[in-house]
């Protein structure tokens, strides 16, 4: 008797452990190696079309130049092709794939069964055998279904998890529908979704499970660590979008890490914000991409908003977070840089408000405030002389350096203002309203002034 007591204790017990994140869950990012739906950005060393070595084994991509894609046609890496012989994406398919020795079939590619190549909040292939169907919330069908048509239809049902089936289907379901699910290969979801010819939406019988927020244009994040989308990821963000998420793990600083960034234009801007000061602490757009590598950032909480304008469409982005325990101060970006966002190349700040002023920033507007009243001066004289003279011109046309005159080619204008009793030039973006009128407590230059300034410029 002691035997069987002995065997159903064991079989029992693993119900009695916590259930783990799933290796796709946007709670476990570490777990993954892609973070877009398609595998486009594995850079992983799988060089076999089946796992743990099975499967086929890959061709180098310098020794395939006989067909369309090698090292050869990717000299710049950016679809991670080289002297190697690695899964890799470079034509936006469905997933991974690599060439293999030609068959007796006429087959010379295979697609790549990645593990870890799995976007996180994807949470896997599961068998859908309709009796009871392996998500039990509404459903619907559509010619034009896409992954984040889908997320969105269960999103707004109120459920947590959303299944595409047989490129065209769509489920909803919740956690206790996942914990009663049986798994299927990952290479069973092999349909192609009707909407979207770069997408997988789960395969005959087979449900591709995600979590609905993913793509979600709104979320207050607070586990340890995670991924936050742009929104409708992985489609491409839509126009007119203005969507925020508040991240705030425990710890006393956080880390950022920008696995994927693909915006339109500088229109379409993400800023971060300090929680709860509000403060501006960074901006990127389609310009101005975040730095390479994490970013640590010395604050507790953060407000993430992503706005798009009425032509916005691009891939978006994805990033990862963790809350800090403990952090190196040399790592971290000072507190006090909160209000200062940070520069593009060139030294030109996307900001237009005042800002505190550094040791540099102090020198720079005092030689400005004395290049300021010798122009005046120099204005005063020239006008004398000119009644005096009737003279029109006292320079020689031609010798100097372009006249002083906003800046089209750069995409950037500059506009000049001066306050009493300092004094100091501030880039503004293309079409920022505050580069049309006057920023509060200053005012620009007048006519006279400005073409004082260009005269001691030209002379200089």
């Amino acid at each position: 008797m002691g035997t069987p007591v002995l065997l159903g204790l064991l079989l029992f017990l693993p119900l009695l452990q916590p259930r783990r994140a799933w290796a796709g869950s946007l709670n476990s990012p570490g777990l993954s190696e892609c973070f877009q739906v398609n595998g486009a950005d594995y850079r992983g060393h799988q060089n076999h079309t089946g796992p743990r070595g099975t499967g086929r084994p890959c061709l180098f991509w310098n020794q395939t130049q006989q067909h369309s894609y090698s090292s050869a046609s990717d000299p710049q890496g950016r679809w991670g092709l080289g002297s190697h012989n690695f899964c890799r994406n470079p034509d936006g398919d469905v997933q991974p794939w690599c060439y293999v020795a030609e068959t007796e079939e006429g087959i010379y590619w295979r697609y790549c069964d990645i593990p870890t190549c799995h976007m996180p909040g994807y949470l896997g292939c599961f068998v859908d055998s309709g009796t009871p169907p392996a998500l039990s919330g509404p459903s619907g069908t559509s010619t034009k279904l896409t992954v984040q048509v889908c997320l969105r239809f269960c999103r707004m049902k109120g459920y947590q998890l959303a299944g595409v089936e047989a490129g065209y289907a769509c489920f909803c379901g919740s956690e206790s529908d996942l914990a009663r699910g049986r798994g299927a290969p990952a290479t069973d979801c092999d349909q192609i979704c009707f909407g979207h010819p770069g997408q997988l939406c789960g395969g005959d019988g087979r449900l591709g499970i995600y979590e609905v927020s993913v793509g979600s244009c709104q979320g207050n994040w607070t586990a340890p660590q995670g991924v936050i989308y742009s929104p409708d990821f992985p489609d491409e963000y839509g126009p007119d979008r203005n969507c925020s998420w508040v991240v705030g793990p425990s710890g006393v600083a956080l880390e950022l890490t920008f696995r994927l960034f693909e915006l339109a234009d500088p229109r379409d801007r993400l800023e971060l914000r300090e929680v709860p000061s509000g403060s501006l602490l960074l901006v990127f757009h389609g310009t101005r991409p975040p730095p390479a590598g994490p970013l640590r950032l010395r604050v507790a909480a953060l407000l993430l908003t992503f706005r798009s304008d009425a032509r916005g469409h691009a891939q978006g982005f994805a990033l990862t977070y963790r809350g800090l325990q403990n952090v190196v101060e040399d790592r971290v970006q000072p507190k006090g840089s909160a209000q200062t966002p940070a520069e593009i190349p060139g030294g030109a700040n996307s900001s237009c408000s005042p800002r505190p002023v550094t040791l540099q920033a102090a020198m720079g507007a005092r030689v400005f405030s004395s290049v300021t009243v010798v122009s005046v001066l120099l204005f005063l004289l020239l006008s004398l002389l000119r009644l005096l003279r009737r003279r029109n011109c006292l320079l020689a046309p031609g010798k100097g350096p372009p006249a002083l005159e906003p800046s089209r080619g750069t995409g950037r204008s500059w506009a000049v203002w001066y306050h009493r009793p300092r004094g100091m030039a501030l880039p503004c973006p293309t079409g920022d309203p505050q580069a049309e009128g006057p920023a509060e407590g200053y005012r620009p230059l007048s006519a006279s002034s400005q073409s004082s300034l260009r005269s001691l410029i030209s002379a200089l």
